[in-house]
């Protein structure tokens, strides 16, 4: 059986959280759309890790993860973060990778580059990872797909007449340095060497594991909002979205898709332009950025920070229709413990006129919040566990807190020495991100700090002021 995990909104909903429990029961977890252009945050015994094109099953050795034919892949970057997972001491995981998926060149990011810096104020708010470039060539049908870096003489030639193309934008448009045939094939032969172990035809591969009973988990990039078709279009990413592009992007029948499980978060967020209808900002938005996430809203790929809003119904609605969702991943509830009401957006004012239905983007950059005020909580996980046993529902909750070893890395908790070591270590909120020393009250409330450094500073000016008072 087939299940996919995708986002309802404007992605970072929490999609790698689900991936990574649901992978634990899964034989083979898939990627099937775009490229590292976005990421997705774990943190598990290993450490914290931000994954772009590997998928978010490879801490687990019995998985097999699969690159599809539908992703755009950077060979290098996907190497590069290939080799820092297994640096952590994570196992190495088993790869495979469709010898029909297309390549992100060189000259893609250039152009992408070139392209938002030709655009100033109106550009897309790229990422800069060369993706539509790439799916513009995809589709111009002047990519190139990993098998074709086996027919050398067939290469070279598409290579010269691809170059002879963009040398015009290059030289007339952007009046950028021109390509070189002889340099880009040297670096593909490069490429050849990195990818030519675990390249397969993954669409048959992915047919006989189905003929086998087996597992099969396809990882969704970003959400519905971000679909090139249903999405808020321009500001969208390039490739499709939905579950439903997974049979295409995997290579294997839709019928085969028979559980789609949408992940919402309990407020909005996004990177990047366009039309954001719950947005808020100011002192508001930082406090909800500061306690969102893992360590904060910031973009798993870029850094930047994430615009902030609250949750909006009338978007993940439409999510989770045009995923066709068949269950519903709520995630991050506890963030919102800190408020004595929940905003949530219940509908649009367009015009005057009150709608509960997602519009197109001209109407949509109309669109004013409708708010209704729940009352809070002012609890975090004991809320989850007591509205998953009230509705008979699974639930996963971690510590607010976790340590961290110099030896031994990662560890769940507020723990202040090593329970495998016994050295010190050093514990930080889950919710905000900040340092949290052993010494940490005062005047009965907690003290927390951005980092160590922070604390060291403001540790220093207290001892200071102590031994003078003493004097």
């Amino acid at each position: 059986m087939i299940k996919a995990v995708v986002g309802a909104n404007w992605g970072d909903e929490g999609k790698g959280k689900i991936t990574d429990m649901l992978a634990e029961k899964a034989d083979i977890i898939v990627r099937f759309q775009g490229g590292a252009n976005a990421g997705h945050t774990i943190v598990n015994d290993y450490g914290k890790f931000a994954l772009h094109t590997l998928p978010s099953g490879v801490f687990y050795g019995h998985t097999t993860s699969v690159i599809g034919n539908g992703v755009a892949l950077n060979i290098p970057v996907f190497f590069k973060e290939y080799n820092e997972v297994v640096s952590k001491g994570v196992p190495a995981p088993k790869i495979l990778i469709s010898d029909r998926a297309q390549m992100v060149m060189p000259y893609h990011i250039l152009f992408d580059q070139y392209e938002e810096e030709r655009l100033g104020g109106k550009s897309f708010g790229s990422t800069k990872s060369g993706i539509a470039p790439f799916y513009s060539d995809k589709y111009a049908k002047i990519g190139f797909q990993v098998n074709e870096l086996f027919d050398e003489d067939r290469l070279k030639e598409k290579l010269a007449s691809v170059c002879e193309t963009k040398n015009v934008l290059l030289e007339h448009l952007y009046h950028k340095p021109l390509l070189n045939v002889d340099e880009l094939f040297a670096e593909l032969m490069e490429y050849k060497k990195m990818v030519a172990p675990y390249v397969c035809d993954v669409s048959l591969y992915l047919n006989n594991a189905l003929k086998e009973g087996k597992e099969i988990l396809l990882e969704g990039q970003l959400g519905t909002l971000k679909d090139p078709d249903h999405g808020i279009y321009p500001m969208v990413t390039s490739s499709s979205t939905l579950a439903a592009y997974g049979a295409i992007g995997a290579g294997v029948p839709p019928y085969e898709i028979q559980k789609i499980v949408v992940v919402s978060k309990a407020y909005s967020s996004a990177v990047g332009a366009g039309a954001f209808v719950s947005e808020i900002f100011g002192e508001e938005a930082d406090e909800l950025r500061r306690r969102g996430g893992d360590g904060g809203e910031y973009g798993a790929t870029t850094g930047r920070p994430r615009r902030m809003g609250w949750y909006d119904c009338v978007a993940s609605k439409y999510g989770c229709r045009l995923q066709g969702a068949t269950d519903v991943a709520f995630t991050v509830l506890d963030v919102l413990g800190y408020l004595d009401e929940i905003p949530v957006c219940v509908a649009y004012d367009i015009d005057g006129e009150i709608t509960t239905d997602f519009p197109t983007t001209a109407k949509l950059e109309k669109a004013k919040p409708v708010i209704e005020k729940l009352p809070g909580w002012k609890e975090s996980a004991l809320l989850v566990r007591k509205i998953a046993e009230n509705y008979k529902l699974p639930y996963y909750t971690i510590s607010p807190t976790y340590s961290i070893c110099q030896d031994h890395g990662y560890i769940d908790g507020e723990q202040y020495t090593c329970p495998h070591c016994g050295r010190k270590t050093e514990v930080y909120s889950r919710i905000t991100g900040y340092y949290r020393p052993v010494q940490n009250w005062n005047d009965g409330k907690i003290q927390e700090f951005k980092d160590r450094k922070e604390y060291d500073i403001e540790h220093s000016v207290m001892k200071k002021k102590k031994t003078e008072a003493h004097v």
